[in-house]
């Protein structure tokens, strides 16, 4: 059984529907209720009965109500019943069974709630609570724990003595800590001030041979071999960091597997040595952007936790893209990222909150060029993630925003403000959450929140370099029809949310009377798409959702350089396109998973239509053009031959050495694939291309190499 929606608070968190289940291993699997929990954080599977299950549905996140608190099944996920709630803004984080007595049963509650404009880690429905029927009455156990409000807990039986229980506490001004009760949760002990960031982690994870070790989730992993009362780092030297998952090997406690933003990593040495499973695509891409290099272009992007990458859309090599043709253009947290449109080594990149870099790609020179304010002036607000654009019309000419926006017309080297604060200007320690005003003393109160009131979308015109726009966190447009001397303020849009996130703002390719509009809702619970286009620069709209999945935030809005009525949008669960400005949107969906697509680029020489996606790394659709052929009617002919674009050929090179098949008589095999005989195989295929060449010689270091005789061939 698998929960869907990731079990922590954290501004980019994906949300779910649910659970799912598989009886034949994995291939196949049918939803089996929870569908409104968004966010599971523990499912337990009776020892003795596995048609009985417990789940702790945290709940949503960005509303309250829906499927929260600890759920029970006793027919294998048919049936439901709710066994431990206490509101309507409160879920179960987490929950624990003795191992001795499945009727022994431990949760942690967890009210909790973000928005655009803050994040609150806790309240008064946060607790800890014990049953000892299988869930059917439950006590609550806080005794020793900090009396300020709390916040995320996270717990742990000591498999090695049940006895010891364990728990991690976030709580209000600075008292959480680490707590054990030995009396079976009558009391709890502090046994030490430890905590970590609750939104992100607040996991810990008991040793299964020594009582006493407990291992805690966070940015650097740290260990405990004294029961709490002491902390220390594993060691990551090798490895990264942000850790939120761990097995350890019952049988052999030295032997673990991490999980972490990096992706998964595996030591049997206790975190002396580790080994990086390089083979998993789960790269997070905020923002994708590509150039015009020859004769292949490249593709950029900014990543989570995972700094700003650059690399080949192909290669000339004959084994394909390496890891070491991916180069980094800058550090931090990656987002949008920009390439000067004449010169392919001019790359823009950036961190969090404008740590805005010009990148050169021949020298590996990188030039801090963030806009900073005049002395005497307030700091910039800029969002976790900036908009940027370089211009297609003036070189060396580039946009950046944060609450006001920024034109620099020499590379980035200095800055002029064409424009005063777009934003509403509100205080957001005015604004409602859990249906009131929460005190500046609440648990994490904006705590890993970007500034509100930040200019978060932003376009040039492609036919106008006067016409300008800009989008706001709190859900303004702003139009300049003369180069940023004055804007023009849109407040709403019918059918649009109140102070919704504009995600995307667009302005055409095709007409400079035409824009195009993406709110993004999600952070106020509303999942449903919001796409709008104006033909009158933004003085009337109309929405053309259409028929997009009622639930699929939209994130990117990408406009066709030839087909002024192709347009294709990025969701939180694939890409759309429609051939007819959005009367009706189709999935594209052979070969992607479903995923988020937060960001589209067009390279527009080859007709490549170029996918950021937030968990499985780049896609590519090579030669999109055949969608401008398709209309929404049921087809005339049978069958269609439709244009090829032309074809490159050229010599491949082979740097690795031999590109990994080995003949033998009329047959190939790929050595990759042949376990011991690869390297047999790959010397009779060495002597049989240089059997004209020292025949002799070579099948004798053959034989010394493979240990066995070579037939001459």
């Amino acid at each position: 059984m698998v929960g869907t929606g990731e079990n922590n608070n954290q501004r980019s968190v994906g949300y779910g529907d649910g659970l799912y289940k598989s009886e034949d291993g994995g291939k196949s699997w049918k939803h089996v209720g929870l569908k409104n929990s968004e966010h599971i954080g523990k499912i337990i599977v009776h020892p003795e009965n596995s048609d009985v299950v417990y789940v702790a549905a945290i709940g949503p996140l960005w509303s309250k109500g829906g499927d929260r608190g600890l759920y029970k099944t006793e027919d294998g996920g048919k049936t439901w019943k709710a066994i431990l709630t206490v509101d309507e803004h409160t879920g179960v984080n987490d929950v624990v069974m003795d191992p001795r007595s499945p009727d022994v049963l431990y949760a942690s509650t967890l009210q909790r709630r973000r928005h655009v404009y803050t994040y609150v880690g806790g309240g008064p429905g946060s607790g800890m609570h014990k049953s000892v029927d299988g869930g059917a009455t439950w006590t609550k156990i806080n005794k020793g724990l900090p009396s300020e409000e709390l916040g995320r807990i996270g717990l742990a039986i000591s498999p090695a003595n049940p006895e010891i229980i364990y728990a991690i506490v976030e709580a209000a001004n600075g008292k959480g800590g680490f707590f054990a009760s030995t009396n079976r949760g009558a009391s709890w002990e502090k046994r030490s001030s430890h905590v970590t960031s609750g939104n992100y982690y607040q996991e810990i994870i008991a040793d299964p041979v020594d009582e006493h070790t407990v291992y805690s989730m966070d940015t650097w992993m740290s260990v405990t071999h004294d029961g709490g009362r002491s902390f220390d780092l594993v060691g990551e030297d090798t490895k990264h960091v942000d850790n939120h998952a761990m097995w350890i090997n019952p049988h052999n406690n030295k032997h673990w597997i991490i999980g972490c933003d990096g992706g998964i990593y595996e030591t049997y040495d206790a975190a002396k040595t580790w080994d990086f499973k390089k083979n998993l695509p789960i790269t997070q891409f905020y923002k994708v952007a590509v150039d015009n290099d020859e004769p292949f272009y490249n593709i950029y992007g900014g990543t989570q936790d995972n700094f700003s990458l650059g690399g080949p859309s192909r290669v000339l090599t004959n084994h394909g893209i390496r890891n070491s043709e991916w180069f980094i253009t800058n550090g931090g947290d990656g987002f949008e990222s920009q390439i000067d449109p004449n010169n392919p080594n001019i790359v823009y990149a950036q961190s969090q909150y404008g740590g805005l870099v010009r990148f050169d790609k021949k020298s590996g020179e990188s030039v801090g060029i963030k806009p900073k304010p005049p002395k005497g002036e307030n700091n910039y607000r800029y969002n976790w993630d900036a908009p940027l654009a370089v211009s297609r019309h003036v070189s060396g000419r580039l946009y950046f925003a944060a609450n006001k926006v920024f034109r620099s017309d020499d590379y980035g080297n200095s800055w002029e403000e064409i424009s005063g604060d777009l934003s509403r200007q509100i205080d957001r320690n005015t604004l409602k959450v859990y249906d009131r005003v929460v005190s500046m003393d609440a648990v994490m109160k904006n705590g890993s929140t970007s500034p509100y009131g930040t200019i978060v979308a932003f376009s040039e015109s492609p036919k106008n370099k006067d016409l300008l726009a800009a989008g706001t966190d709190d859900g303004l447009i702003h139009i300049s029809e003369n180069g940023g001397n004055s804007w023009r303020k849109i407040s709403s849009i019918p059918g649009a949310p109140t102070q919704s996130y504009v995600n995307s703002i667009y302005l055409s390719r095709h007409d400079e009377n035409v824009i195009y509009v993406a709110f993004n809702h999600h952070k106020y619970g509303d999942f449903k798409p919001y796409i709008f286009k104006s033909t009158n620069k933004g003085n009337s709209w109309t929405a053309i959702a259409s028929n997009l999945p009622e639930r699929g935030s939209v994130y990117a809005i990408e406009e066709d350089h030839v087909d002024k009525d192709l347009l294709f949008v990025g969701t939180e669960f694939g890409v759309f396109f429609s051939p007819n400005q959005g009367q009706d949107w189709k999935q594209l969906k052979s070969g992607l998973p479903t995923i988020a697509v937060r960001d589209i680029a067009i390279q527009e020489r080859e007709n490549d239509l170029v996918l950021g996606t937030f968990g499985r790394g780049f896609y590519v659709m090579d030669d999109y053009s055949v969608l401008r052929n398709i209309e929404n009617a049921t087809p005339a002919e049978s069958a269609k031959i439709y244009p090829v674009r032309t074809a490159l050929m050229w010599e491949q090179s082979s740097p690795l050495g031999l590109p990994g098949k080995s003949f033998q008589g009329d047959n190939f095999y790929t050595a990759a694939n042949l376990g011991p005989e690869a390297d047999y195989l790959l010397l009779q295929r060495q002597l049989y291309f240089a059997k004209e060449e020292a025949p002799k010689e070579r099948q004798e270091v053959g034989e010394r190499r493979s240990g066995r005789p070579l037939p001459f061939l």
